[in-house]
């Protein structure tokens, strides 16, 4: 396909000391609106994933919906949305991860995927991890199979990696 040409870190902005001094946000809005780079990101997110028996994508609020949703359409697979802590209406699996400061939890409905189901997790971003690390509990709190995980960037300086090894892991862009 040619939009794998793309270079999608041209579509990445940079905005200094946002959301607090010292902190160099990565905004993602220029890839989305762009309608060549936003379908080659897609594309990139699945390729390595097709034929890996990806039954489930799975993706945490807020952005990683929009890219979530977008991957489970291109690989056939179902969506399930995971949420913050008392925003799903139903039965729920909670799990919990450390903040800079204090902790936060995450929740997924307790029959979105249902044991020994492949499991795709998506996201924009990978930083520290914690996050991540919360969504590949709940998918196996439900007896399902983490089989990869899908990043548009990484920040390779905070290592969040590491704390998702041993997980087939793959970002577009790392930084």
């Amino acid at each position: 396909m040619a939009n794998q040409r793309i270079d999608l870190a041209r579509y990445i902005r940079a905005i200094p000391d946002w959301p607090k001094e010292g902190v160099l946000f990565r905004d993602i809005t220029p890839l989305l609106k762009d309608p060549q780079a936003f379908p080659a990101a897609i594309e990139a997110l699945c390729e390595p994933f097709r034929g890996a028996e990806v039954q489930y994508v799975a993706a945490v609020e807020a952005r990683g919906f929009i890219f979530g949703a977008a991957v489970a359409a291109m690989l056939g697979a179902g969506f399930v949305p995971i949420r913050k802590k008392g925003k799903l209406p139903w039965l729920t699996e909670c799990a919990s991860y450390e903040l800079e400061y204090g902790v936060d939890s995450i929740e997924m409905h307790r029959d979105a995927i249902p044991a020994r189901a492949g499991v795709l997790l998506v996201d924009d971003l990978l930083a520290t991890g914690g996050t991540m690390c919360a969504a590949c509990e709940l998918v196996e709190k439900v007896g399902a199979k983490v089989v990869g995980i899908a990043f548009v960037i990484e920040l390779t300086d905070l290592r969040g990696r590491e704390k998702l090894a041993p997980h087939n892991i793959h970002a577009l862009i790392s930084y």
